[in-house]
């Protein structure tokens, strides 16, 4: 399967398909240098099985983690391009999840003001959401994502035979994504997940449903002027949740966690058995005030409120400006009791 993103004046593909790896160098321009960045939770061999369909390639790998998100590797992919003279015209590729994905796409916005990047994403929640959009992001002292630019890829390969390597709680760390493209976008997306009896079959139509959520709002709003708020749902809580639990949260855990504040009882009903089904958190034991502190950081802030995202109704969503006391207050229904 392709289709076609289009977003800010620019178009590229995003193709799904099994064992599309190995036929990287036909869907993207490899024919010049290429710097493939990836980290260590990454098989090897998927960087290179694309490095070797590379005129002349290169692997870079990241120690794995959220917490390597950071400029000082940011610089080290930078100074790696530099040392070995790429120019204007050459690329960067990245093969992983998000970590690798967002330094690798930022320090491609950067280089030379801009090289082309590809992705290949290799978590769920890289196939199902971060893969397209445009964002890139380094972290800086803890908050997430507060460093970065826009930089769209020129091509984006999803092959679902990359998500067999990864660890059960991964994976499924990886759907809080998905589940909340269906809650904001897609009531049918969100039943399948509910009433799917085997998640690997059902996959390639779940990650192409994800992503046509997600494409939809990014082609009207590629900036995050306006609608784009919309799939930070789960992300004003969440982000402080992960960057609270220093490690013990994957992002995608906070954010099913952080998701949980922000519906309406009868959604929850329905999210919850739908979280516990797939190993995620309902409830934490994480301070408050801690979290809070680092809501306080993040991006999504204005002067003196949040806007957040919230859903009254399964395959639908609403903007609300919300305060401190507020979002302290909505923290209060994952607390264990």
């Amino acid at each position: 399967m392709i289709f076609s993103i289009q977003a800010e004046e620019k178009s590229y593909d995003v193709v799904i398909e099994a064992g599309a790896l190995r036929e990287a160098g036909k869907h993207f321009c490899l024919d010049r240098r290429v710097l493939i960045v990836t980290d260590s939770g990454v098989p090897l061999d998927y960087a290179e099985t694309v490095r070797k369909q590379a005129a002349c390639g290169y692997v870079y790998i990241l120690p794995e983690g959220e917490a390597n998100k950071d400029l000082a590797h940011f610089q080290e992919i930078l100074v790696f391009l530099m040392e070995h003279d790429f120019t204007r015209k050459d690329a960067v590729v990245s093969v992983g999840g998000g970590v690798a994905g967002d330094l690798a796409a930022f320090a491609a916005s950067c280089y030379m003001r801009g090289i082309d990047y590809y992705c290949i994403p290799t978590t769920l929640a890289a196939q199902g959401d971060a893969s397209i959009g445009g964002k890139t992001a380094a972290d800086l002292l803890g908050a997430k994502n507060i460093v970065g630019t826009f930089w769209q890829p020129k091509g984006v390969l999803v092959d679902p035979d990359t998500l067999k390597s990864l660890p059960e709680r991964q994976l499924h760390a990886g759907l809080s994504e998905v589940i909340k493209h269906g809650l904001i976008g897609d009531a049918a997306l969100f039943e399948c997940l509910e009433s799917t009896d085997d998640l690997q079959r059902d996959l390639p139509w779940i990650i192409e449903r994800s992503l046509q959520v997600k494409r939809r709002i990014i082609e009207a709003d590629p900036r995050e002027e306006g609608l784009r708020k919309c799939l930070n749902f789960g992300h004003t809580l969440g982000h402080g949740l992960e960057s609270a639990s220093k490690g013990r949260l994957l992002h995608g855990e906070a954010v099913a966690l952080g998701m949980i504040p922000m519906c309406t009882p009868e959604v929850r009903k329905r999210l919850l058995p739908v979280l516990l089904k797939y190993g995620l958190p309902v409830t934490t034991d994480l301070d408050p005030e801690e979290d809070m502190f680092f809501v306080r950081h993040d991006k999504k802030k204005q002067k003196s409120s949040y806007t957040t995202v919230f859903v009254s109704e399964i395959g639908t969503f609403e903007f609300r400006e919300m305060q401190d006391r507020e979002l302290k207050d909505a923290l209060q229904e994952i607390l264990i009791k």
